[in-house]
C-alpha cells in the first residue's frame, strides 16, 4: 500500500511539473486538426488581352468543382475596362501546372443593370455559389465615400442577386461630424468564403458565409505607439432560399506581427475547409524585402461573438480571438513570391489529394507577375 501511494503521488508530481511549453503543445494539438501544405508547383498567367480587357489584378480565385473550373475575380475598378471576372481553365499534370487559360469574361452590373462606374467598385474576394452564382466582396472607395458591399451576382450575366447586409460598424459615418467609422481606404473586404458542403448545396439549402477586414476599422485602431496585434473583424453570414442572409456572429481576428520594414500588412484571403468551422488564412505584406506571405489555419471554436464590441481599441479583458496556427512562411520557397491574395480548393490530384491554389495580383506591373502556386493540402 505504502509502493502504491509513493507511485501516485509521484505520477501527481510528473504531470504538474511539465513544462508551460508542452501543455501548450498540447493545448493546440487539441484545437487544430493534424492539417499541412505542399509545395508542388508555380506557374505565371502570362500578360495578355482578353475580349479587349487586359488581364490583370487577379485578387481572388474560387472553384466550381461540377464544371471543373475557376472564377478569378479583377481588382481593376473599371480603370482600364468594365469591373469583371474571369472563367479559367486549368490543367493539371499529375502535381504540376501544365496550363492556364482564360475562357471567358463576366462584367459586373449594378442594381441598374449598367457597368460599375470608374472608381466606384474595388472587387477583392470571390466565392462560388449555388445557383450558378458568386459572391464578390468590394473595398468601395472611401476617400470618395463609397461604402464597401458583399453581393451575390449571376455567373453567366453579372446582374445582380441578392446584398449582403453590412452592419453599421462596417459603413462610413452619415456625417463628417461623426466620429470615424467602417473600413479604411483599400483595407476593406479583401477575403470571402463559403462553408465546403454549402458549395454542393441544392439552391434551396442554406449555406455560410464568411469574410473579413484587411485590416482595422477605423474605430479599432490602435494608437501609433501600441505593441499589440492589429485587430480585424471577421463575419458569419447564414444565407437561406427565403428572406434575407443574416450576419450571425463575429470574431476578432488577430495579425500577425509585421517584421521590420513593413509598410502594408493585411489578411488577404479566407478559405473555409473541412473539417467545418476550420479555414485557411493568408496574410500578406510589402516592404523594403518586397512581398511576404504566411499561410494560417485557424480555429473559431471558443472564440468570443463580438458583434456586441463597439470598439477595439480598448483592453480586450477575457475576449478570446480566433486561434490561428502557422503552416507555411511562403518566404521558405526557394524562389521570390509576389503579391498573394486569392485561394482556392481546387480538384483532386491525380493520387487523391485535396489540390490548394494561390493566385496573385500582379497590379497590372509589367514587373510583377501573376503567380498561380500549386500545393497539397493533407489532412
Amino acid at each position: 500500500m505504502f509502493r502504491l501511494l509513493i507511485s501516485c503521488l509521484l505520477l501527481i508530481t510528473l504531470t504538474a511539473c511539465s513544462s508551460p511549453s508542452q501543455s501548450q503543445a498540447q493545448a493546440q494539438e487539441r484545437v487544430f486538426p493534424d492539417v499541412s501544405v505542399e509545395f508542388l508547383d508555380g506557374y505565371e498567367i502570362p500578360k495578355q488581352t482578353f475580349k479587349d480587357t487586359p488581364v490583370g489584378g487577379l485578387s481572388g480565385i474560387t472553384y466550381n468543382p461540377s464544371e471543373g473550373i475557376f472564377y478569378t475575380v479583377s481588382d481593376d475598378r473599371s480603370r482600364y475596362a468594365p469591373a469583371r471576372f474571369y472563367t479559367l481553365d486549368i490543367n493539371f499534370n499529375n502535381t504540376e501546372i501544365e496550363e492556364a487559360t482564360i475562357k471567358d469574361v463576366t462584367f459586373l452590373k449594378t442594381e441598374e443593370e449598367e457597368f460599375f462606374d470608374r472608381g466606384t467598385i474595388d472587387a477583392e474576394g470571390i466565392a462560388f455559389a449555388p445557383g450558378d452564382t458568386v459572391f464578390i466582396s468590394s473595398e468601395g472607395n472611401t476617400n470618395q465615400g463609397i461604402n464597401p458591399f458583399i453581393r451575390r451576382f449571376d455567373i453567366a450575366t453579372g446582374k445582380p442577386q441578392q446584398n449582403l447586409r453590412l452592419p453599421k460598424r462596417f459603413l462610413l459615418p452619415e456625417s463628417s461630424e461623426d466620429e470615424p467609422r467602417g473600413v479604411r481606404n483599400n483595407l476593406g473586404f479583401e477575403s470571402l468564403t463559403i462553408n465546403p458542403s454549402g458549395v454542393y448545396s441544392p439552391n434551396s439549402d442554406s449555406f455560410r458565409v464568411f469574410t473579413a477586414t484587411e485590416s482595422s476599422l477605423a474605430q479599432d485602431q490602435l494608437p501609433k505607439d501600441s505593441d499589440e496585434l492589429t485587430r480585424i473583424r471577421f463575419l458569419h453570414y447564414v444565407v437561406n432560399s427565403i428572406g434575407p442572409a443574416l450576419p450571425i456572429a463575429e470574431h476578432l481576428y488577430l495579425l500577425d506581427e509585421s517584421p521590420l520594414g513593413t509598410v502594408l500588412n493585411g489578411l488577404t484571403e479566407l478559405l473555409a475547409i473541412q473539417p467545418e468551422g476550420y479555414f485557411l488564412s493568408l496574410e500578406r505584406t510589402y516592404g523594403l524585402e518586397g512581398y511576404g506571405a504566411k499561410l494560417f489555419l485557424v480555429a473559431v471554436g471558443n472564440a468570443t461573438d463580438t458583434s456586441g464590441v463597439e470598439n477595439f481599441n480598448t483592453e480586450l479583458g477575457d475576449l478570446q480571438p480566433l486561434r490561428k496556427k502557422e503552416l507555411l512562411d511562403f518566404s521558405e520557397l526557394d524562389f521570390d513570391i509576389y503579391n498573394l491574395e486569392g485561394l482556392a480548393l481546387g480538384p483532386r490530384l491525380a493520387d487523391g489529394s485535396q489540390s490548394l491554389l494561390v493566385i496573385s495580383d500582379d497590379n497590372f506591373r509589367e514587373s510583377e507577375p501573376t503567380q498561380l502556386l500549386l500545393f497539397r493540402l493533407n489532412s
